[in-house]
């Protein structure tokens, strides 16, 4: 590997071709949720497991503030745990999340408990956190750069389910119409500090590597689900169809 840097335009065209190549949009798993295809079943096996991701992204937040020095980076940064945590009354994506399984006929108490989320979800959220909370500022600030993707990905999913699904309403997948107002402004200041910062040809190879990292996390969720709900091989603890939901 040479040791001479990209250029900054080089830098965010190799960040951008990692979501062209890689983001989880192009599972098979999310054309079938997207198309109508998932039954009952599938879906709430995905929102099921699909919290555990989401409940773990304030802590995976919390973490890398723990080790700003920049007392601005963390004025900054604390706005995305608000935006997923909410107040201490109201609000938040994880409110927001439990709203959905309400929808979909699930227990929101027993969502949150985490009961029945799958090994393998668990094993690669845990991964996630633990990269954001051990690798250097810059990988792990370009690991969240999959938001770039995202509201392409939101935009089709809510069209999706509005289409068909009986549970899928304005209200119900508030979650997602909100991510679209709220990761711009992230990906903004994020993209723009990676590329400000990531000046040496190790530190934008370690931002590449890092992005790559994210997309495996998120593939690997829905490789999990497709092997045990799917194809129906589901492991031992994992949630089974008729558990957790509501009275």
């Amino acid at each position: 590997m040479t040791d001479q840097s990209f250029s900054r335009d080089t830098l965010e065209a190799r960040l951008r071709q990692i979501g062209e190549e890689r983001y989880h949009d192009k599972h098979p798993f999310h054309h079938r949720l997207h198309t109508g295809e998932c039954t009952m079943d599938q879906v709430q096996a995905w929102v099921i497991n699909r919290w555990y991701y989401q409940a773990s992204i304030p802590m995976k937040d919390a973490a890398f503030m723990s080790r700003c020095t920049d007392p601005q980076l963390r004025r900054i940064w604390r706005s995305r745990i608000e935006d997923h945590d909410g107040g201490t009354a109201e609000g938040g994506g994880i409110r927001r999340w439990l709203k959905l399984a309400e929808a979909v006929g699930l227990d929101p108490d027993y969502v949150a408990s985490g009961q029945g989320v799958m090994p393998a979800t668990r094993f690669a959220v845990d991964a996630y956190v633990r990269f954001v909370r051990d690798a250097p500022l810059i990988a792990a600030m370009a690991s969240s750069l999959t938001e770039m993707f995202a509201p392409a990905i939101h935009t089709r999913r809510i069209e999706g389910l509005l289409e068909h699904y009986d549970f899928a309403t304005t209200e119900t997948l508030a979650y997602f119409s909100q991510r679209l107002n709220e990761a711009p402004k992230d990906v903004n200041f994020t993209l723009h500090w990676v590329l400000d910062h990531a000046l040496t040809r190790a530190d934008q190879e370690a931002a590449i590597a890092a992005l790559t990292f994210k997309t495996d996390v998120l593939w690997a969720q829905l490789d999990a689900l497709w092997h045990g709900y799917v194809t129906g091989q589901a492991p031992p603890g994992a949630w089974q169809p008729g558990e957790g939901q509501l009275g």
